[in-house]
């Protein structure tokens, strides 16, 4: 299982490397999958990827202070939105529209008002 979690592990950090380059992927939430697999996988690997400038630039604040830079929460609440918003459009089940629907509504209460925006100097 331990190899399993660390295959899941350099899969989403290569997503979230390539997300710092492409702004429509989302880097967060690949590096958060990432962080978890390494833990689960390798203590050394885990060591490693959180002494890493990709862990430090974008998750160290969120995971110890629950805080985030708000050019990091537009990028994420609006590629979520499009995406959710396309799954809207293509379902025919209106069960399955409103349980995205509500599930979007759910990510901008979490990130409006449960995660804190930290303003970044220039």
């Amino acid at each position: 299982m331990r190899v399993i979690y660390f295959i899941i592990a350099i899969i989403t950090m290569v997503l979230g490397c390539i997300g710092v380059v492409l702004p429509i992927l989302p880097t967060a939430p690949f590096l958060l999958v990432s962080g978890v697999c390494f833990a689960k996988s390798s203590k050394r690997f885990h060591d490693w990827f959180i002494s890493t400038k990709l862990y430090k630039n974008n998750l160290e604040t969120f995971v110890e202070n629950r805080t985030m830079k708000k050019q990091s929460k537009t990028m994420i609440l609006g590629f979520a939105t499009v995406m959710i918003a396309i799954a809207v459009i293509v379902m025919d089940n209106l069960h399955l529209r409103l349980f995205l629907i509500a599930l979007l509504i759910f990510k901008y209460y979490y990130f409006l008002f449960k995660v804190k925006t930290i303003e970044t100097s220039i």
